[in-house]
């Protein structure tokens, strides 16, 4: 069978890829403790980290800076020009500077670099050039191995730039974990869009008192059946004289029992005992993946056995998680 020619296109794509993979291969290897250095460092800021970089690497600074403000490094990205005309007021004694470029020699950082070492403030450089201007008036240098781009001609930053980003990444993830950055953490910060709704807690989203489907023991189906319809959320809950919650009936156990004498039949008679139960303080999102687990439609909600809440499938579609 005559092999597929690949389109000239695609063709070039997975070469930029697999140009780009190398670097970053070698990005990986190269890490040694000047980075255990840098991360030490800028965890001890008592400040802001100040991030900078011209042209390419200003705009893959920019990305780094929201990456590090986003996961509990304060962050900030100030241009390197406008730092010279005023903007170096913006960054104070307590701060420290993360300083971007692929060769070292960027011009319009130099102001910069002085403002740093007039006050002492901490400088980490990431370069290529260890003994540029910029690797000798830095406090740290991450170092990057020397990479092919990946055009034609050897010169559009391309390689350079996803190893700076990926290096900007590994930064910030390492001072998470240094710092015990968690999901409640996160969630402070991303309040907003699918991602702060995936960070909300049960006990936010789930049906609360009057609203949760509940029956004593005992109660005859037909009266089960009206509380199911009043709260409308596909089943009801069963408890004890303790108010702990001992089964569970939904509308689906409802058709499978369908027959002559149901509505006299006790709840605890066709009632799924000892129903899988989540807690308040579960993310939603782990919620969610655990309804799709099990297959199920809703969750009750407990706390010391006894119900606190309901969660159903269509409140992840109202917040937005689904």
């Amino acid at each position: 069978m005559a092999s597929k020619t690949v389109p000239a296109h695609v063709a070039s794509a997975k070469r930029t890829i697999e140009v780009e993979i190398k670097g970053l291969e070698a990005l990986a290897a190269s890490l040694n403790g000047t980075f255990e250095e840098a991360v030490e460092r800028l965890a001890d800021l008592k400040g802001r980290l100040i991030v900078t970089g011209m042209g390419k690497s200003g705009h893959i600074g920019r990305k780094i800076a929201a990456t590090l403000a986003s996961t509990g490094t304060p962050a900030q990205f100030v241009h390197p020009g406008e730092a010279s005309h005023g903007d170096l007021g913006m960054i104070t004694a307590e701060d420290g500077i993360l300083a971007l470029s692929w060769g070292g020699e960027s011009a319009e950082l130099r102001d910069i670099l002085a403002y740093a070492k007039r006050f002492n403030i901490p400088l980490i450089a990431i370069t290529s050039r260890a003994q540029s201007t910029l690797g000798a008036a830095a406090d740290v240098v991450l170092e990057m191995p020397q990479a092919q781009e990946a055009c034609a001609i050897g010169m559009a930053p391309t390689t350079s730039t996803t190893m700076q980003l990926a290096l900007g990444d590994a930064l910030a993830i390492a001072l998470m974990e240094k710092k015990g950055f968690a999901a409640t953490d996160y969630k402070l910060f991303h309040p907003g869009g699918k991602l702060g709704a995936m960070l909300q807690h049960v006990r936010d989203v789930m049906h609360k008192s009057g609203d949760i489907p509940l029956v004593p023991e005992g109660t005859l189906m037909s009266d089960a059946i009206i509380e199911m319809t009043q709260k409308r959320l596909g089943c009801v809950g069963v408890t004890d004289s303790r108010g702990a919650l001992t089964g569970l009936v939904t509308d689906g156990d409802l058709r499978r029992h369908m027959g002559e004498g149901i509505l006299q039949t006790p709840v605890d008679a066709i009632m799924t005992k000892s129903p899988k139960v989540i807690g308040p303080d579960m993310l939603a999102a782990e919620a969610l993946s655990k309804l799709n687990e099990n297959k199920i439609t809703s969750f009750f909600v407990v706390e010391d056995g006894k119900p606190v809440g309901l969660v159903h499938i269509h409140d992840f579609l109202h917040i937005g998680v689904v």
